[in-house]
């Protein structure tokens, strides 16, 4: 049985002999977390769905607070050649969030170098000396639908590398290093979220390489806001 849904349930969007592409709903891990009760995670409803899945199975992961496109492997061949797609940054990725207030671009590219915050994990932190290097292509795309307190933008992102948090982070840091502009409902990087509001970041396209054939694949789904 798969277990009780978390945030709603696991959707099968494209699917190869080796790899799966699914739909996890915001507010569920990618894989399992530490600690009692947090074996429930998009991989382990993966396994569950689909018996004939073996070896290691994770290629990369979404924010437990994002929602979207999540590509898992279901052979230990697939794995390797999935995983290595995503270290040569083969794999295009494509998110859709929304901001609190306008950036003063229409597009850019954000390049941050960051690392872990050891005394508030999982935030990340600006870090000229020691951060790693983070590379985020975005566009504005439409105005969000305003309520009577906030501006809001839609915004496309296409993060270039694959850092932890990259995509709010970049939207959050002040400008012109970043957007300046939080993603809405972010409660580690903006002004937190109001009762059943969720992060509004979503992963809504994949393009990478089947790992049996060889043929390049495109996954896209509408954004869920």
């Amino acid at each position: 049985m798969i277990p009780p849904p978390v945030g709603g349930p696991i959707k099968c969007v494209a699917r190869g002999p080796s790899w799966v592409v699914v739909d996890k709903p915001a507010g569920l891990l990618s894989v399992p977390g530490r600690g009692p009760g947090k074996a429930d995670c998009a991989v382990a409803r993966v396994a569950a769905l689909i018996h004939e899945a073996d070896g290691p199975m994770v290629v990369h992961r979404l924010d437990m607070d994002t929602s979207g496109l999540l590509l898992v492997a279901l052979s230990a061949g697939a794995q390797r050649a999935l995983s290595r797609q995503f270290r040569d940054r083969m794999v295009l990725k494509r998110y859709v969030g929304v901001v609190e207030g306008a950036p003063g671009a229409r597009a850019g590219v954000v390049r941050l170098r960051q690392r872990l915050n050891v005394d508030r994990r999982p935030v990340q932190i600006v870090d000229e000396t020691f951060g790693k290097l983070a590379v985020t292509r975005w566009r504005r795309i439409d105005p969000h639908p305003r309520d009577a307190a906030h501006e809001r933008t839609r915004i496309e992102f296409g993060p270039v590398t694959g850092r932890s948090h990259q995509i709010r982070l970049a939207a959050s840091s002040p400008a012109p290093a970043g957007l300046g502009c939080p993603i809405v409902g972010d409660d580690l990087y903006g002004s937190g979220r109001t009762p059943g509001e969720r992060l509004m970041l979503a992963a809504v396209a994949l393009t990478f390489d089947d790992p049996d054939t060889g043929r390049r694949v495109r996954v896209r789904i509408a954004p869920p806001f």
